[in-house]
């Protein structure tokens, strides 16, 4: 009936709603429900974790600590058809019966990810990150039924080059940081990635990490430790002057940028926030005391990204704050080209960074 939809019906009319069901029943129902599953002890296994020496996609280093984590019998992987892409392969070698092709059906994808962690599976899933968008709903109601879900996005940002606009992941990072509980990372080298990839599978809730198409240089060793709210100064001095914030493929366009601005007599520190969910909120204020200026770069749309995460940081305790921060990020819609075409025209490439900061400096 048009208008009472929401609406609750009064006494009378609920007395002849009942009446024309066939009155009051009192029927209890139990509906099929699966078989009680004790979690398996993956954490008795020892994972060895690949590390690197040379240049590597964090897509497959994401890959291939996967596969390293297929010895414990509790971890299982669900594809969307795209795993020779983000190399979900690697594990569908190393464990083919818990590996789950759900092709390009993302809802399933995550539906069915949601049903394995309830059986005490520690369940990865993962696609493009833009094909994320299509699963969110159900990211969405994990998070509401207090799942703990793995995910990884690859391809994200302008940096996919020449594939264009409808696979460049744009969004994933404001509709993950969304999420209520979650955790997002953004790791820059093969070596950090491969690290977080165990620290997810230990990271209750919904975990979500960003991986590069291109091999990005080796920054970390493999000794190097990743927790979740960490980050790393990479680059610092006494008396800088600016600070460039960034995470993932960008990370290396602020180190070119702070060599080129250090030539000038310009001092920058550069910090890795790649943990953008919960992000390092105390290098984060301390950098802003210290140089006065926060440059926040990132290969995302300017909305819900890393940019707003570190105001985010910066205003949640209601502190007095000196200093600014600039944001650079993708405003326009992009095209096809090389990723270093597409970084350069989004103004996210080390020469475009650079002449931000002489530009904002120069207004001082």
């Amino acid at each position: 009936k048009e208008g009472w939809h929401g609406k609750a019906l009064n006494a009378e009319q609920a007395t002849q709603a009942i009446e024309e069901l066939g009155g009051e029943r009192h029927l209890i129902i139990t509906p099929p429900k699966p078989e009680a599953a004790a979690p398996d002890d993956g954490g008795a296994a020892e994972v060895t974790l690949p590390t690197y020496d040379a240049d590597q996609a964090t897509r497959k280093a994401f890959g291939e600590a996967l596969a390293a984590l297929a010895v414990r019998p509790d971890v299982v992987a669900l594809d969307g058809e795209v795993a020779n892409s983000t190399h979900f392969e690697d594990f569908q070698k190393a464990a083919p019966d818990r590996f789950f092709e759900m092709y390009i059906g993302e809802q399933n994808m995550l539906g069915a990810a949601v049903g394995m962690q309830a059986l005490g599976k520690t369940a990865f899933a993962g696609t493009f990150g833009a094909f994320l968008t299509r699963g969110y709903d159900f990211v969405r109601m994990a998070a509401i039924s207090r799942a703990n879900l793995r995910l990884c996005g690859s391809h994200a940002g302008v940096s996919i080059g020449e594939d264009g606009p409808s696979q460049m992941a744009l969004e994933d990072l404001s509709m993950m940081r969304s999420i209520h509980g979650s955790t997002v990372l953004y790791p820059a080298d093969a070596n950090a990635a491969a690290k977080l990839v165990e620290v997810m599978a230990e990271t209750p809730g919904i975990s979500y990490m960003r991986t590069t198409r291109e091999k990005t240089p080796k920054l970390y060793g493999p000794d190097e430790e990743f927790t979740v709210g960490g980050s790393k100064v990479v680059k610092s001095g006494d008396d800088d002057q600016v600070t460039i914030v960034s995470a993932g493929v960008t990370l290396f366009e602020g180190l070119k940028a702070a060599d080129q601005l250090a030539r000038e007599g310009v001092k920058v520190r550069v910090i890795d926030a790649y943990s953008i969910k919960p992000i390092d909120a105390g290098t984060v204020r301390r950098a802003l005391d210290e140089t006065g200026l926060l440059v926040v770069v990132e290969d995302h749309w300017s909305e819900g990204g890393l940019g707003d995460a570190v105001l985010d940081a910066l205003a949640e305790d209601g502190a007095p704050l000196s200093g600014r921060v600039v944001k650079i990020a993708v405003t326009e819609m992009a095209g096809s080209g090389t990723a270093e075409e597409l970084r350069d025209w989004a103004g996210i490439s080390a020469a475009k960074i650079a002449e931000r900061i002489r530009t904002v400096r120069a207004s001082e």
